[in-house]
């Protein structure tokens, strides 16, 4: 279900698919996108893995994986605002950059009723999600809220 996004795309205002520290909760949904949104919905990441970071985890693409988290709708107006601000946040320049932490991508998100939803996820940069597949601690279950937790 990956979508490829063209340059063009790079503007479209898309909802925001967030699985980490940008999750209710977590400490940047306060500093990030209290005030911002108007809509926050449980959703998934269909063929996704979820990594342990540095106090916050990467997501990598792997088929037959899925990562949880929400499915953020910008408010009105606050779109372009919180769209520089998730940029800078996640360390992404922009298309392809070799700087970039994360690369900005328009990905299918599942949400809870079964319908998909294209959406913007920040998924490690190519050369990070590279490292982690090989020798990162992924997150079990995919669920960053979730880590540390014993079944």
């Amino acid at each position: 279900m990956t979508s490829v996004v063209r340059t063009g795309d790079q503007a479209a205002a898309l909802p925001f698919f967030v699985y980490g520290t940008l999750r209710p909760g977590e400490v940047n949904h306060g500093l990030f996108l209290r005030g911002r949104t108007l809509r926050e919905e449980p959703a998934s990441l269909p063929d996704t893995a979820l990594f342990e970071g540095p106090g916050y985890p990467f997501a990598v693409e792997r088929p037959g994986s899925a990562v949880l988290g929400e499915l953020i709708t910008a408010a009105p107006g606050a779109y372009g605002e919180l769209l520089a601000a998730l940029d800078v946040l996640e360390e992404y320049g922009g298309p392809g950059r070799p700087g970039n932490v994360y690369d900005r991508t328009a990905r299918e998100a599942l949400r809870r009723d079964g319908t998909f939803v294209r959406a913007w996820v920040y998924l490690a940069s190519p050369l990070l999600a590279r490292d982690l597949r090989a020798r990162g601690t992924e997150i079990p279950g995919g669920d960053w809220l979730g880590r540390g937790r014993t079944p």
